[in-house]
């Protein structure tokens, strides 16, 4: 048998470094993981900036804040669609594999149901000699 990869090993095979990074960022931030530890960092941030004894590096409104989530969104949407991106590539892969596997498969169910005919043909045919047969004994 073949050492061939199939649709998932060759995907990952052809992957950059970039396109790896992209897909983890991803995963990452669409992870409870993340929405509750940055849940957690705002309301520090917020909590430290409302009752800070020393100083306030973010009074009300936060703006500093805002600016990080900015930033924030406007690295992680290119990062996501990437992702998302690549998301589809293997998709497309799969379904390219699904397809092969099929035809394959159609064929050999074909072939299959031509041996199967061809056996009940002569399955047929020596039923019909031995009966024919049969008709030329004498019956005493």
């Amino acid at each position: 048998m073949k050492n061939q990869k199939n649709w998932h090993q060759k995907h990952i095979d052809s992957s950059s470094f970039g396109n790896r990074l992209a897909d983890y960022v991803a995963a990452g931030m669409g992870s409870w993981k993340f929405i509750i530890i940055q849940t957690i960092l705002v309301f520090l941030w917020m909590g430290l900036n409302v009752i800070g004894f020393i100083s306030h590096w973010d009074v009300y409104p936060f703006i500093l804040l805002n600016l990080v989530f900015s930033t924030q969104a406007a690295y992680a949407a290119p990062i996501i669609m990437m992702a998302q991106n690549r998301q589809n590539e293997r998709d497309r892969m799969h379904a390219e594999s699904d397809y092969q596997t099929n035809k394959e498969a159609k064929l050999e169910i074909e072939a299959l149901t031509k041996k199967l005919d061809a056996l009940d043909v002569e399955k047929l045919d020596k039923i019909i000699k031995i009966l024919d047969e049969m008709k030329n004994i004498p019956v005493k």
